[in-house]
């Protein structure tokens, strides 16, 4: 159950505004809170489907770029409302070395404003990028799969060389 602290009303969340904190399990059963990350870079990325062609694509991307997103001093997290399960496997078969949450209900999908589209038959995809000081710098929706790690990374790697 997703500790719910600031709910959205239409809209994904807007860059300047502070994420809100939220607690769900990860692909291990484990816990995990937004602010255990703070201090660091979050990219916060939404996916409707584990397992599905275009999740897989887009989980792959952010795989196959996680060093780079590490260098620049971010943490990934993809989240769907997929079950515990369902996220061990997606990460175990396609070798995701990053968290992947489970969010059952879609209570946090709400706070952060990420709802179906097309009336109703498309999950949400949205991706955030959250700042050390747990505010939205970046954010963006897109029904493509493949077009979220590419600026995700852009704007991580833009924010890292502005703070050295």
């Amino acid at each position: 159950m997703a500790a719910v602290t600031q709910t959205r009303s239409a809209g994904i969340l807007p860059a300047g505004e502070t994420a809100p904190d939220f607690v769900l399990k990860d692909q291990s059963g484990r816990e995990v809170r937004l602010s255990d990350f703070r201090g660091r870079t979050v990219v916060l990325f939404f996916y409707p489907k584990a397992s599905s062609m275009g999740c897989t694509a887009e989980a792959c991307q952010f795989r196959d770029s996680y060093q780079d997103f590490s260098d620049a001093g971010a943490d990934v997290i993809g989240i769907s409302s997929d079950s515990v399960g369902e996220q061990n496997t997606f990460a175990q078969r396609n070798r995701l070395p990053y968290t992947l949450l489970s969010d059952p209900g879609e209570v946090v999908h709400k706070q952060f404003g990420v709802l179906r589209s097309f009336g109703g038959l498309l999950k949400g995809r949205a991706t955030f990028i959250i700042g050390p000081d747990g505010v939205v710098r970046h954010s963006f929706q897109t029904i493509n799969a493949t077009a979220h790690m590419a600026p995700a990374l852009k704007v991580v790697q833009s924010l890292a060389s502005s703070t050295k």
